[in-house]
């Protein structure tokens, strides 16, 4: 269902999850770019018939230059829940990410100390860990060879700044299109290729167990072929 040029792909009373398209804000910051909660709060105004403000809480947020799920509370009770969902990583998160080298193994576990560099807007991955660094893990397995690419797909044990990107860029594998981590062109259209592809939980007000998947943007050639077997 698309409204307001997003794209909704789950809703309840208390949630609304949008498939992010790269290049959207999530929440407003110093560009003044229109983001992606007050283009929510307009499809629910409208949806609704909504008079005055309408509530929109945000549990968690994606980086700018990356597309795909990005959760919403649509009340004021379930805010602080989700909350401690995303803290507690009760939440498990599933990325996939298109990588030009192939990686070390087909699959593994990595461990690294980001130092996060806020004049950049960057983080730094160490295998030791250093001063003022946070221990970030994931784990990532090759799901699909690509012509030129490789496709992995990727799940977060820890929520650090840009710790995929600089976790994939301490191996050698810096995501497609991703300047700002060694990757050697931009995209043209200045986006990423790192996609967040799933949430699974259990929902804090229902009990019942949510599992909710984006689609990859539409209109990517490269993004348009990934199709790995289930």
């Amino acid at each position: 269902m698309k409204k307001n040029n997003i794209q909704v792909i789950y809703e309840d009373n208390h949630l609304i999850a949008i498939n992010k398209k790269s290049g959207d804000l999530v929440q407003g910051d110093k560009t003044g770019d229109r983001p992606l909660s007050d283009l929510t709060k307009d499809f629910l105004k409208e949806k609704y018939n909504k008079p005055g403000d309408v509530y929109l809480g945000v549990p968690h947020r994606l980086d700018r230059p990356t597309s795909g799920i990005v959760v919403f509370c649509k009340t004021s009770k379930i805010l602080p829940r989700m909350n401690k969902l995303f803290e507690t990583k009760d939440i498990q998160k599933t990325y996939w990410a298109v990588v030009k080298n192939r990686p070390p193994k087909n699959s593994d576990t990595l461990i690294h100390y980001l130092h996060r560099n806020p004049q950049k807007n960057k983080s730094t991955a160490h295998v030791k860990e250093i001063k003022d660094s946070k221990k970030a893990e994931l784990s990532y397995q090759i799901i699909q060879e690509l012509d030129n690419y490789f496709l992995l797909e990727i799940l977060p044990k820890t929520g650090r700044h840009h710790q995929i990107r600089s976790q994939l860029a301490a191996i050698g594998c810096p995501i497609k299109g991703d300047l700002k981590y060694g990757f050697d062109r931009s995209n043209k259209d200045a986006s990423i290729h790192l996609h967040a592809r799933k949430l699974e939980f259990i929902h804090p007000v229902s009990l019942e167990p949510i599992s909710i998947t984006a689609p990859t943007p539409k209109k990517d050639p490269i993004w348009k072929v990934c199709n790995p077997p289930h």
